[in-house]
């Protein structure tokens, strides 16, 4: 089969693939499995503490691939000031940017005079819209399957994706539910130049920080075993339902306000369940596409389960 699409063209990359940011997880390791293997391995950039951890984590991905990257840009509503670690991304070259969870302009301004590709996450097509006129070279598109953080809409990948890609003219990208051949077959059959996953990479051998209870309840979950918290902030994102996203939905029912929140959204909650398994102490984001999680394998391996996939369904179209 022919693996070009303009995605792969424009990331300079073999298969069509994004590893998403994945907060607290998407580190120097994971990032080289899935560019090794064909894809564009990320580093996520705003879970690190300072421009020298991110200056430190890209140059150790730098000795473990000489294939493409991207740095991902988590921006948002309760986030730190974000100049001085696009910065270091621009010292340092690197290949591919995204932007998620916020206005991309300030990050886009200040790469659009470098040859550094931008990707931006959108949940609605009217972002998308925005996101190419600011200079974005393409866009990836989340439904409400995916984990993490979603769009105010309840709009679905297989609505949203042809949406969107009937409406802006750059590479449209897949996003929320695609875990495997198949759904990636889907996605490219509704328009797709390509397609991003999160929850999937986390179940990898090469996704070292996250805890093997968190990995374990990606396997055992079905498709009812995520929620969507933070609604009433504006901010709605999917995580394993668990004691402590019970609680926190009940704070929300009960008109509880962000301060009344912030201790159980933070960043250290999160960290609390996804690198020292205690279900009771925090929270893990998930999509709904970890229904469709039975194994962790390594990155090549899962990759090349994709590729082979999609090859014999397009065998059984055509044969």
């Amino acid at each position: 089969m022919k693996w070009e699409t303009s995605v792969t063209k424009l990331l300079n990359i073999e298969y069509p693939i994004i590893q998403g940011g994945l907060a607290y997880l998407a580190y120097a390791d994971l990032a080289a499995a899935v560019s090794n293997s064909g894809g564009l391995g990320q580093i996520t950039a705003m879970s690190l503490s300072s421009p020298e951890e991110l200056r430190n984590e890209i140059r150790k991905l730098k000795s473990m691939t000489d294939k493409p990257f991207g740095v991902n840009f988590a921006i948002g509503q309760h986030g730190r000031p974000f100049e001085h670690m696009v910065q270091v991304a621009i010292d340092e070259k690197v290949p591919a940017i995204s932007v998620t969870g916020g206005n991309p302009k300030g990050v886009l301004d200040m790469v659009k005079d470098h040859p550094i590709k931008k990707l931006v996450l959108v949940a609605a097509r009217r972002q998308a819209e925005k996101a190419e006129e600011l200079g974005a070279d393409a866009v990836m598109v989340v439904g409400q399957e995916g984990g993490g953080h979603l769009g105010r809409g309840d709009i679905g990948t297989f609505v949203l994706t042809p949406q969107v890609v009937d409406s802006v003219s750059i590479p449209v990208i897949a996003s929320g539910g695609v875990v495997d051949g198949r759904s990636m077959m889907a996605a490219l059959a509704l328009g797709a130049e390509g397609i991003e996953m999160g929850t999937r990479f986390i179940a990898t051998k090469e996704c070292v920080d996250a805890h093997w209870a968190y990995k374990q309840a990606l396997l055992d979950a079905d498709e009812n075993s995520t929620v969507v918290i933070k609604r009433s902030l504006g901010t709605p994102a999917r995580a394993l339902k668990n004691t402590w996203t019970d609680t926190i939905l009940e704070i929300e029912g009960q008109k509880g306000d962000y301060d009344s929140l912030k201790s159980y959204i933070s960043g250290e909650a999160n960290k609390q369940y996804i690198h020292k398994g205690e279900d009771d102490k925090g929270f893990g984001w998930a999509g709904q596409g970890t229904a469709r999680i039975h194994d962790i394998p390594t990155v090549k391996e899962l990759i090349s389960s994709m590729v082979e996939e999609v090859e014999a369904i397009k065998r059984k179209w055509t044969d």
